[in-house]
């Protein structure tokens, strides 16, 4: 469950799915509001929902730690996605920590800080993230680190790996760009070269001090894993692998708008107005997300779609279909071969 607690930041990255800018969008839900939707959130029942709260920068909301404790007096796991400027200091990382935070993610689009700072929009944005992992770490703070992935970035991928390793994080995620927001400026690359990433991620160690490996946005890495691995597909269901966008995946904006991701900017109604648990599980979107089986293309036929689905907001992207198929997938399914 992903909750974009505000559009506020210090930062101006070239890719902001959010396009975030340096005030708080007035229509922000209020405290109130938000402690309600936290309330809702805990209403899902048991197992109840882990709660990201994004942005923006969610340190620019005032009451973020006051949110944070509602959400843990409710029972609820919660991790944050602080961005790297002068609000995240050690201090605030200790007091993550202390007020029962699971996780914070960090972001390197660039393994030096000249490329880095360049994507992100602001000098020092690099050493701040530097010195932010390395104070979770030392406050025993579990980190993940994103890194966007397009063809600006796409030839540090192995470098940033190595320095998520080095840094001793927990987990690395790869964020395949959807060209919506400000990501419509840069290129994405193409299906082959995702396809030889994917491979090559598929491949890293993992275990013994590596980080585990993920994807945002490319959930047929969850296909290429087991195929690499020859593993069969009853482990990936043991696995949650089938867990994706509107599957297990909730999205709330700053407005309350409830969408399948964060990437995929369409409402199926809104927190002020309706119910947050209806709208998952009723909503005619969200049901029909649900049922890969009747997407169009290769991924409706595939074999692999239970686990997989593709990526509904880059299909919704570059087609303006929801259901269409990836276009970044190479994978002709079995039904389709000749």
């Amino acid at each position: 469950m992903y909750w974009e607690v505000t559009r506020a930041c210090a930062l101006a990255c070239r890719h902001c799915r959010a396009e975030a800018s340096p005030r708080a969008d007035p229509e922000e839900l209020t405290p109130l509001e938000g402690r309600a939707l936290l309330g809702r959130i805990a209403a899902f029942g048991d197992p109840k929902p882990h709660v990201v709260l994004t942005g923006g920068d969610p340190l620019e909301r005032a009451d973020l730690f006051d949110l944070v404790a509602h959400a843990r007096s409710l029972g609820l796991r919660v991790s944050v996605s602080p961005s790297a400027t002068p609000r995240l200091t050690p201090e605030v990382i200790r007091r993550f920590k202390d007020a029962g935070v699971d996780a914070i993610s960090l972001s390197f689009d660039g393994a030096t800080a000249a490329r880095h700072d360049a994507l992100r929009g602001v000098s020092g944005c690099f050493e701040r993230t530097v010195d932010a992992a390395r104070a979770a770490s030392d406050s025993a703070l579990m980190v993940q680190i994103n890194t966007l992935v397009s063809a600006e970035t796409i030839d540090d991928a192995a470098a940033i790996y190595a320095l998520a390793t080095d840094l001793r994080v927990a987990r690395w995620s790869l964020f395949f760009l959807v060209s919506i927001g400000r990501g419509e400026v840069l290129q994405p690359i193409d299906a082959d070269r995702a396809t030889q990433l994917l491979e090559w991620a598929a491949d890293l160690p993992s275990g013994g001090g590596a980080p585990v490996v993920t994807t945002t946005e490319a959930p047929h890495f969850r296909r290429i894993v087991l195929q690499r691995r020859r593993l069969p597909v009853q482990q990936a269901a043991r696995a949650a692998f089938g867990i994706r966008d509107g599957n297990g995946i909730l999205f709330v904006s700053h407005t309350g708008d409830v969408t399948p991701s964060g990437f995929l900017p369409l409402s199926a109604g809104n927190v002020r107005t309706s119910d947050l648990v209806a709208i998952y599980q009723a909503a005619p979107m969200f049901q029909q997300i649900r049922r890969p089986a009747a997407f169009g293309g290769r991924c409706g036929v595939c074999e692999m779609h239970e686990i997989c689905g593709g990526s509904r907001a880059r299909a919704w992207s570059r087609t303006g279909d929801l259901f269409a198929e990836d276009p970044l997938c190479t994978y002709v399914p079995v039904a389709q071969r000749a």
